[in-house]
């Protein structure tokens, strides 16, 4: 109970607290040295007490509880023998840099952890829902599944759901990064967090409260800790071994000088504060770099194993590609109808089809300026594909099995030119028109833009790259000429991966996996480091990674990997600089050279330059 008092004391006021203990402890310092008899007391031990006293809380706390030795330990015990030998302005004066070094680091976490927690603020809070046709004004986390929600210009969208009546852009940036806005209109997608430009509308919503896509990316946030990382919990064990080092080394230069004075400014100067301190903020800094990029880190240590990284295994579907089929091409070798005509009847033979195809080329008539009309009759055939009536002819659009139904088989010619197509991996979708069969459509799935150069950078920076995929080896292959990949495998199960990412990494050769769908997610989570697509990345994927791209863009893998390994530069040389200071001001200590008050600024000093160093990491922009 005690113990619990004393944690919620600590805790009350945060770096205001800090500050404002710093404040008043500096006026008293002051006084105390200038010689000002104002108090009954040297007010130096203002100081000593807003300042040393959470210090000596925070030792005793974790000596008790956990017999957790760390910094505080050390800082504690040069305190207390500061005092007991009469030097109260040197006690103060420990106590107050020390405050000064703990608080530039929890501003520098704070301003490295301020993008993350934009994201947290921007949770939308109320919803205008449609009920018996009128307006309910309801907090957003109660919105269900199935709700009509008006959105008026300037509103975040409460939920992710399907826009059913209106015309308007939506500023997608905190999702996607995406800085133009994009319009909307009936039958697109909106997700929640975003923002409503200019026209109203109203959607129906499909996912809600903590199942949106928003709420999800929140919960990937608050998941985010530094203190996970071990090179952390390493820099935590040499402390331990630090303070037995600087008790000995007190103690003997103590008997050996007859001063206690020089063996209270060891304990001073041998105090691991920059050691311990500064590698968290260094990964701090390197997280809230990422955000800047769209990227959530959810393990702490996550950076460190990236760092490590020799190969990226990529997924093929929804990793390197959208995902989702795209109309390649329309052929026609029908008499007199061009491939533009083909693709008009086509489309619109499609206009009520359900199946992704159908709405592909219904996507992709539109996007030419086709002509549709909706068809006169229209039947889904299960397994086949469609039979539709339109501008007075009879459509199929469906398998070879279809066409042979209907007496349409394709001739040896439209049959080799879509055999040119499947090379390249792409499905392709007969065309008839009266019986007769005029040609075909081929359907890829479209490469990310982004994806050849992200892979030519990642080369550069010595990472080799990998294609593992479930698909068929025609399309794998396709897909690897286009994003310059040599090494690939295919038509891989969940299990194949691990056991490629497994024999990789028992050669000595680390592998991060970048994948988005419920199959990558036991090798997301087999990986050295996995990184998962977040915008349409499943759950499981996105819960099994370590890291996620916000919006797909797997163009930011190559500032990634090159962050990561900047980051574990800064961390060795914080540790590498901190060393060297601290055994040099204890040889100056042992001699008489330093005294405590000159022993805390010169350590302290080391403290802030590591600090300042790792924040360098915040606005680091330098990729290959």
């Amino acid at each position: 109970m005690i113990v619990e008092k004393l944690e919620e004391l600590l805790e009350w006021g945060g770096v205001k607290r800090d500050a404002a203990f710093l404040a008043v402890s500096g006026a008293a310092l002051a006084a105390s040295f200038f010689g000002a008899d104002v108090l009954p007391f040297d007010a130096a031990w203002i100081a000593i007490a807003l300042c040393g006293a959470p210090i000596i809380l925070e030792a005793f706390i974790g000596l008790v509880t956990a017999f957790d030795v760390k910094a505080d330990l050390l800082v504690s015990m040069a305190l207390i023998a500061s005092v007991s030998i009469g030097e109260d302005f040197a006690a103060g004066e420990v106590a107050f840099i020390m405050q000064i070094g703990a608080l530039l680091e929890d501003l520098t976490v704070a301003k490295a952890r301020a993008g993350i927690e934009k994201l947290v603020r921007l949770t939308p809070r109320t919803a205008r829902v449609l009920r018996g046709g009128a307006e309910e004004i309801i907090a957003a986390e109660t919105v269900a599944a199935g709700d009509v929600i008006r959105v008026l210009p300037g509103e975040t969208i409460p939920a992710d759901g399907i826009v059913l009546d209106g015309q308007t852009s939506v500023d997608q940036s905190v999702m996607t990064g995406e800085p133009m806005p994009v319009d909307k209109g009936p039958g697109d997608e909106v997700a929640s967090g975003t923002v409503n430009q200019y026209g109203s509308f109203t959607m129906r919503a499909s996912r809600a409260g903590e199942d949106s896509s928003f709420r999800r990316m929140v919960r990937l946030v608050q998941s985010a800790d530094a203190g996970k990382a071990k090179i952390v919990r390493l820099a935590d064990r040499w402390a331990t071994w630090i303070v037995a080092a600087a008790l000995s080394s007190a103690l003997a230069v103590w008997l050996v000088t007859g001063e206690a004075i020089r063996g209270v400014t060891i304990l001073v100067v041998f105090c691991p504060c920059a050691l311990v301190l500064a590698t968290p903020t260094a990964i701090m800094a390197a997280v809230g770099n990422c955000t800047k990029y769209g990227i959530l880190v959810r393990e702490g240590d996550a950076l460190e194993r990236l760092a490590a990284v020799k190969n990226v295994a990529f997924d093929k579907t929804g990793t390197l590609t959208y995902g989702k089929p795209a109309v390649a091409a329309v052929r026609s070798f029908a008499p007199g109808v061009t491939d533009a005509e083909l693709l008009s009847l086509a489309a619109s033979a499609e206009l009520r089809s359900e199946h992704p195809l159908g709405k592909a080329l219904v996507e992709r008539g539109r996007a030419e300026g086709a002509s549709l009309r909706e068809p006169e009759e229209f039947s889904m055939l299960p397994g086949l594909g469609v039979s539709a009536s339109s501008a007075g002819r009879k459509i199929l659009a469906g398998n070879a099995e279809l066409l042979a139904r209907g007496g349409a088989s394709p001739s040896p010619e439209i049959q080799a030119a879509a055999a040119e197509y499947a090379k390249e991996g792409a499905i392709v979708v007969w065309l008839a028109l009266d019986g007769k069969c005029a040609g075909f459509a081929a359907f890829s799935d479209e490469m990310r833009p982004s994806a050849p150069e992200a892979v030519r950078r990642l080369k550069k920076l010595g990472v080799a790259p990998v294609l593992l995929s479930g698909d068929r080896g025609e399309a794998v292959a396709h897909v690897s000429r286009m994003a310059g990949i040599d090494k690939t495998r295919c038509e891989c199960r969940p299990e194949d991966k691990i056991r490629i990412i497994r024999e990789f990494q028992a050669a000595g050769s680390p592998v991060c996996m970048v994948g988005d769908g419920v199959n990558d997610a036991p090798a997301l989570r087999a990986a050295h480091a996995g990184i998962a697509m977040g915008a349409v990345g499943s759950d499981i994927a996105v819960e099994s990674a370590d890291i996620v791209l916000v919006g797909d863009d797997i163009g930011v893998l190559p500032h990634l990997f090159a962050l990561s390994r900047r980051m574990m530069r800064t961390i060795k040389l914080n540790m590498a600089f901190s060393m060297a200071l601290n055994f040099a001001a204890i040889a100056l200590a042992a001699a008489g050279i330093l005294h405590p008050v000159a022993g805390a600024l010169v350590h302290n000093a080391g403290s802030v330059l590591v600090i300042i160093n790792s924040s360098l990491l915040l606005k680091w922009k330098g990729a290959a």
